[in-house]
């Protein structure tokens, strides 16, 4: 086994590992991540990029270092277009503040295994066919005009795609979200929730700008784990980046114009590698064209960083002039929502001011009475709090079925207090 081969082993298990341990926050404690948090993760997953670089560098693969860099910073400059997406998505779905940081997660997951089948066969495909390469190019260079003059891409997200419809006319589905739950059980009817629909939506749809990008990687590297590494990379802090980022998304006006330069130069540049190895017998007789220019890899990050810089400067200038005009000069960056807690948290808090986080769960305990139970296992009498507050968390946080029987329960005497408890 080669060097090389060691660290793919190794840094796959790496990643791996980091994905889960991710995951198990997400899962085990939902909560929209503050400004210091995002902020910590999106660092660390560019550090872990820089990382992997450095070391494949040191070992003695600077070149692939190079393709990982440029690579990685390609997918992460065209997975921008993501976070629009997403934004559309969770808002269409009307994602519980509490769920957005798991659906996201859970997403880009599907995302990463979808992608890594896509490589694989692109790479296939790539190896048999060396013409592809016109093909991808030349898409690319159309992607790119849509992308700077054509429609919106965001409608992406505005409308069900393909795999979300199918799902639809095979099931019955409800609004309902059931406490993050997929199934959702009434009066003997089984139904599926929101929350499947969303992760299934935002793994499907970022398939649809793979179709872009993964094309784009191959001008940079044909190498499938330098290509699934980008992806991962590009895909891992993307969620953090979300909350990160907040408002700002939508006053980066002129990003789109950077994402189309790169993806025009990369087309461009598929072109030109597709000509330097031309195989089509009615081309140049088949044999490569010796005199079209060669475009390096560090050719390449130039011009995707230069892109990137020269749109988000170009914005935020305009941001200053319009702000000049309306008086709104904030960037808007991280969590829009101004109910977040410091710690990032949407709470309840009691007469003494206790914070209790969601999503909650009101019980009923030996005494006859209710407690409030949240998201940490924290326990207190539903007496200790606003009662409008704690009806509007239960109906938001508990499935159905659980405050149907809370109901039935109150209903029939078992469980009140001193006050009005029968409403919830």
């Amino acid at each position: 086994m080669t060097p090389y081969q060691i660290f793919e082993i190794a840094s796959m298990a790496v990643l791996v590992a980091i994905l889960v341990f991710d995951l198990l926050i997400v899962v085990k404690r939902p909560h929209v991540p503050s400004m210091k948090e995002a902020t910590g993760w999106v660092v660390l997953y560019v550090a872990l990029a820089l990382v992997f670089a450095g070391v494949l560098f040191i070992s003695g693969e600077p070149v692939k270092a190079g393709e990982f860099v440029t690579g990685w910073l390609l997918e992460y400059s065209l997975s921008i277009d993501n976070l629009f997406v997403f934004i559309i998505i969770l808002s269409r779905f009307a994602v519980p503040k509490e769920m957005q940081q798991r659906v996201l997660m859970i997403g880009i997951l599907i995302a990463i295994v979808l992608r890594g089948i896509f490589i694989l066969v692109g790479v296939q495909i790539i190896e048999s066919f060396s013409w592809v390469f016109y093909i991808f190019g030349a898409y690319l260079v159309y992607v790119a005009w849509q992308q700077a003059f054509g429609h919106d891409d965001d409608d992406a997200g505005e409308k069900d795609n393909f795999f979300v419809r199918m799902l639809k006319k095979r099931f019955n589905f409800t609004d309902t979200w059931n406490g993050g739950k997929i199934r959702l059980t009434s009066n003997g009817v089984t139904y599926l929730t929101p929350f499947l629909m969303v992760i299934i939506a935002l793994g499907t749809t970022d398939l649809l700008f793979a179709i872009d990008s993964i094309p784009a990687i191959f001008s940079v590297t044909t190498d499938p784990f330098l290509v699934f590494a980008c992806n991962i990379f590009a895909l891992m802090g993307l969620r953090q980046l979300y909350f990160l980022l907040g408002g700002l998304l939508d006053r980066l006006v002129y990003l789109h114009y950077g994402i189309a330069a790169i993806l025009g130069f990369i087309g461009v540049k598929l072109v030109f590698h597709a000509m330097e190895v031309n195989e089509l017998p009615f081309l140049n007789g088949g044999e490569p064209i010796a005199w079209v220019p060669h475009i390096e890899t560090w050719h390449s990050l130039v011009v995707i960083l230069a892109s990137m810089v020269i749109a988000t400067v170009a914005s935020l200038i305009r941001i200053r002039v319009v702000g000049a005009k309306t008086g709104d000069t904030s960037l808007h960056i991280g969590p829009s929502e101004a109910e977040l807690g410091a710690d990032g948290h949407y709470h309840i808090v009691d007469a003494m001011g206790t914070t209790f986080y969601r999503p909650l769960r009101v019980q009923h305990n030996e005494a006859g009475t209710l407690t409030v139970v949240d998201a940490e296992g924290k326990e207190a009498p539903v007496a200790d709090f606003s009662a409008d507050v704690v009806r509007e968390a239960a109906r938001e946080d508990m499935a159905e079925e659980d405050l149907e029987e809370l109901r039935r329960r109150i209903r029939e005497g078992r469980e009140f207090d001193e006050r009005d408890d029968r409403n919830i």
